[in-house]
C-alpha cells in the first residue's frame, strides 16, 4: 500500500511539471472518527461487548483457579497420607486416578479458556470492522465530496501512516468534520 502511495505521489509530482498544478491534501481520519457521534456509539457498543467477554473470562479464570487449588490441596493431603503410611496400595491407586482426573480437568479448562480468548479477539475485531464500516464509508464520501469541491487531486490519510510530511495548510480534517456536521 505504501509503495503504491509513494508511486502515486512521485507520479503526481512528475505530472505537476508536465501540466497543471496537482493539489494534495491530507486528513487525520482518527481525529474525525473521534469526534463523530456515530463513532462514539460504536465505541460504546464495543466497550459493552468487551466488558461482557471480560466478565466471562474472569468467571472462567476463577473456576480454573478454584479447581487448581482443590487439586493442589488434594495432592498435598495425599502426599502427607502416603508419607505417614496411612493408605493401602489400592487407596493410593484410587487417589492417583482421582488426582489424574482433577489435573486433566484443570488442563482442559485452561486450554478451553485460551481458545475462548483467541475467539474473543477475532470476534471483537470482526465486529469492530463491521460496526465501523458505515462510519468509514460516510467519512470517505465526505472526503471525496470535499476534495472535488476544493479541486484536490490527492487526499492522504495521516492515520494510515501513508503520510510522510503534511503541511498544516493542506490539512482538511476539520473541514471534513464541518461537512459531516
Amino acid at each position: 500500500m505504501k509503495k503504491r502511495l509513494i508511486a502515486l505521489i512521485v507520479f503526481a509530482g512528475a505530472f505537476q511539471f508536465a501540466s497543471a498544478q496537482v493539489k494534495v491534501a491530507f486528513v487525520d481520519s482518527e481525529t474525525i472518527i473521534g469526534q463523530l457521534p456515530e463513532a462514539q456509539t460504536v465505541k460504546k457498543q464495543l466497550e459493552d461487548l468487551q466488558k461482557q467477554y471480560v466478565d466471562t473470562v474472569t468467571t472462567k479464570e476463577t473456576e480454573i483457579k478454584t479447581k487448581a487449588d482443590a487439586f493442589k490441596a488434594k495432592y498435598e493431603d495425599a502426599q502427607k497420607q502416603i508419607e505417614a503410611g496411612k493408605l493401602t496400595a489400592d487407596q493410593i491407586k484410587a487417589l492417583e486416578s482421582e488426582l489424574g482426573i482433577m489435573q486433566e480437568e484443570v488442563t482442559r479448562l485452561d486450554q478451553e479458556l485460551a481458545l475462548y480468548k483467541q475467539g474473543i479477539q477475532k470476534n471483537l475485531l470482526d465486529i469492530q470492522a463491521e460496526l465501523f464500516k458505515p462510519v468509514r464509508e460516510k467519512i470517505t464520501r465526505a472526503i471525496e465530496s470535499l476534495a472535488k469541491e476544493m479541486k484536490y487531486n490527492i487526499v492522504l490519510d495521516k492515520a494510515s501512516d501513508a503520510l510522510i510530511y503534511g503541511d498544516k495548510d493542506i490539512d482538511i480534517t476539520f473541514k471534513v468534520l464541518d461537512k459531516l456536521k
